[in-house]
């Protein structure tokens, strides 16, 4: 059996009174991350991870921000159409092990939902996703609540 690991990161700008979505799930939030789909950071960078643990590119090769029908769009669809491509390729997911980070809202009490939204999309069980958050410490545009920045990291296998 082939095995396979694959990294992901992302990040997005953070604005004021714009919907923040991370995991599926919409928080509720003074400030939301800003991109051309929902810009939930943390299944961008897990798509990242699948992706390029299957050497398939990135996620930005696969659904372009210049792209009007990404536009808006959940990255819950995002997750799906990932999933469609790994298993293409011959692969299924292992697990996956994501770190937000990021000084507010606290997501700790959001994760069961995110890894229930999460491991739909990919087709796995809840206990398949591990989702952890930290803070930057108040330092640098994190610590500013400019920005929140996600990294993943998961294991494939050949079917």
């Amino acid at each position: 059996m082939k095995i396979k690991v694959g990294f992901g990161f992302d990040v997005h700008q953070l604005k004021d009174n714009h919907p923040f979505v991370l995991g599926g799930i919409q928080l509720d939030h003074y400030k939301g991350a800003f991109g051309h789909s929902d810009a939930d950071v943390l299944l961008h960078a897990i798509c990242d991870a699948l992706l390029g643990a299957a050497n398939l590119g990135d996620i930005g090769f696969h659904f372009k921000n210049t792209d009007d029908r990404w536009k808006g769009i959940s990255s819950l669809i995002i997750a799906e159409e990932t999933l469609k491509l790994i298993k293409s390729a011959g692969y299924e997911i292992g697990n996956i092990d994501a770190m937000l980070c990021l000084e507010a809202p606290k997501i700790n009490p959001h994760i069961p939902e995110m890894k229930k939204h999460i491991a739909k999309a990919f087709q796995l069980e809840v206990e398949d996703i591990s989702i952890k958050a930290t803070t930057n410490e108040t330092m640098g545009f994190i610590g500013r609540e400019e920005g929140v920045v996600a990294y993943a990291v998961c294991l494939i296998q050949k079917s």
